[in-house]
């Protein structure tokens, strides 16, 4: 078990007094068998009320109104969780699905279905042509040998970029440049495991890495397939990795765009210059010793 201290603050600084509104955070860990929470604090300002529910994917969401306007959002968010997952590779797949090409359970299917449809429909050609080097039609290949090949590839042929800018590359984006962030990344992989059948899902999260200096973190995302006896399982493209306990799921969605983890709006009052406000992130994720 692993013992993880999050630490995710952010703050948008207003050229002028704005009126907030409502903004949807997406900062609580998913818990279940592998993840516990222990504590969880947000420290938010200016006043505001919050309220908490679950979306249709089961994400912890928590919904912030504010009170009155302000020229600063400043969103501080404090979790210890209890990380479990010492063995990700400690799982087996039922024996009609080790195998690929395989069929979905005909009533899993029906609830898999927003998981098999491409994202990105129009780059369906380009992203066959490059699978082809780890599947073509009437072959048959172990299935978690065939995603481990699949993560491999994109971890280790494509160079990693931070970007700034909202939103994902498409798969064909990401393939014509063999570069991109995180989140690109996990779009080529699901797009990749759907375009063969394979049921995908986004994962939005943190990353704890004791190559990083005491006390850093970072947002990272990843990818989950479904793989019948075993569930949802984990892989993150950025490290070409099978995901485990320093990776922290916080949201999951159909769409990789679907869960920031703070979104929302604000009007700026008629004389203001329209300057965009200035956000600032900073994340520590650090190992606490039992």
């Amino acid at each position: 078990m692993r013992r993880l201290r999050i630490k995710h603050l952010t703050t948008y600084q207003y050229a002028d007094s704005v009126t907030l509104l409502p903004h949807k955070l997406l900062l609580h860990p998913r818990e279940g068998r592998d993840i516990r929470i222990e504590s969880a604090e947000l420290i938010i300002a200016p006043a505001y009320q919050l309220q908490w529910q679950r979306d249709v994917y089961d994400n912890a969401v928590a919904q912030a109104t504010f009170l009155k306007p302000s020229n600063q959002l400043s969103i501080d968010s404090h979790v210890l969780i209890q990380h479990y997952d010492d063995k990700p590779l400690d799982f087996l797949v039922a024996d009609y699905a080790a195998f690929f090409p395989f069929q979905y359970d005909a009533a899993e299917s029906v609830e898999l279905g927003p998981y098999l449809s491409t994202i990105f429909d129009l780059d369906r050609p380009m992203l066959s042509a490059w699978l082809k080097q780890f599947w073509y039609a009437g072959q048959v290949v172990e299935t978690y040998l065939l995603l481990e090949w699949i993560n491999k590839a994109i971890a280790t042929g494509f160079t990693y970029q931070q970007r700034e800018e909202p939103g994902v590359q498409t798969p064909a984006a990401t393939l014509a440049r063999g570069a991109g962030s995180c989140r690109d990344f996990a779009t080529l992989f699901i797009d990749a495991c759907r375009s063969l059948g394979l049921a995908a899902r986004f994962v939005s999260g943190y990353l704890y890495s004791p190559t990083l200096p005491q006390g850093q973190g970072a947002t990272h995302a990843w990818s989950e397939v479904y793989l019948p006896g075993a569930g949802w399982k984990g892989f993150d493209s950025t490290s070409g990795q099978v995901v485990g306990n320093q990776h922290i799921a916080v949201a999951v969605n159909r769409h990789p765009e679907s869960v920031p983890p703070v979104s929302g709006s604000f009007i700026a009052p008629p004389t203001s210059n329209c300057q965009s406000p200035v956000m600032s992130v900073v994340v520590e994720v650090t190992q606490i010793q039992a």
